[in-house]
């Protein structure tokens, strides 16, 4: 294995954490929009960003795929967007769940909660709570939008509207402290929002990455192209003396030196940075270590 390739591999672990905010920032450019309690609505606003993004928070760039995908899913005159299909297949194949680990906003809120001194708890043993993600998914982006509609054939964005977290902490909480007619209209759907991200800042202090690993309906979707992706984690076989240290530095529970093209694995690069023999690093458009030792 190139010696640069794993420096380089482990320098961009070191910096996820800088890599995750200047995402942050860019995904959410118009800062001076937060106090103005207003809604970006530029040209820009019709191109989707990689991570999980509300729409409605005024500082956006972009808009949010999954809320993109459910607008077309659930509109009167389309069932079926080309384009936001498009997009996940292409960011998809080229970095799986890499945007979850260095691209996404809400995934970064998450690690920031998480950081907060206090006990901590695996989430090892509650691996089946994984697939939730994938039913949410079905039903509450694809299928409910889809079948439940209006007298004029219209759906509502129901994973948008009645489950995630982020368009109340990133739309509904700014847009209302800047504009009175907003906090004027407030009411129980606001509140059971609260609740819902309340809970979720709860446990990502309590767990890593609970809404990414249970709730998420688009890590469900780049999590499908995990294994086929250009960029995944290569393990060198020749290296790697079964110290088990890269999958116990893992907090999304994958055994990194059985499966580093796991579904779950976000790319953040816990275990580059846990192998004491410099076995394991990114790799883009190539065939991993371990895949050539089982021909």
């Amino acid at each position: 294995m190139d010696k640069k390739k794993t420096i380089l591999s482990k320098k961009t672990a070191g910096i996820r954490g800088w890599i995750q905010a200047a995402a942050t920032l860019l995904t959410n450019i118009h800062i001076p929009n937060l106090f103005q309690g207003k809604i970006y609505q530029g040209n820009a606003k019709t191109v989707c960003v990689p991570g999980l993004n509300c729409y409605s928070c005024p500082a956006a760039t972009g808009a949010c795929p999954i809320g993109a995908f459910q607008a077309v899913v659930g509109s009167s005159g389309f069932r079926f967007s080309y384009y936001i299909t498009g997009f996940f297949i292409l960011l998809g194949v080229t970095l799986g769940r890499f945007i979850c680990g260095f691209l996404c906003p809400f995934g970064w809120f998450q690690d920031l909660l998480h950081k907060i001194p206090g006990k901590k708890f695996s989430t090892a043993g509650l691996k089946p709570l994984r697939y939730l993600k994938y039913l949410i998914l079905i039903v509450f982006v694809i299928l409910l939008p889809l079948l439940v509609t209006n007298s004029i054939g219209m759906g509502d964005p129901f994973f948008c509207k009645y489950i995630c977290p982020q368009g109340v902490l990133e739309g509904a909480i700014p847009l209302s402290l800047g504009n009175a007619a907003i906090r004027s209209a407030l009411g129980k759907l606001f509140s059971f929002k609260c609740i819902i991200l309340i809970s979720v800042v709860v446990l990502s202090i309590l767990f890593y990455r609970p809404f990414c690993k249970w709730i998420c309906p688009l890590g469900a979707i780049y999590s499908l192209f995990n294994k086929i992706s250009f960029l995944n984690i290569s393990v060198d076989n020749s290296k790697c003396i079964g110290c088990s240290q890269c999958s116990k530095s893992c907090k999304m529970d994958v055994d990194v030196c059985s499966t580093p093209d796991h579904p779950e694995c976000i790319r953040c690069g816990a275990c580059i940075k846990a192998c004491p023999k410099d076995a394991i690093h990114y790799q883009f458009l190539g065939t991993s270590c371990q895949k050539k030792d089982n021909r």
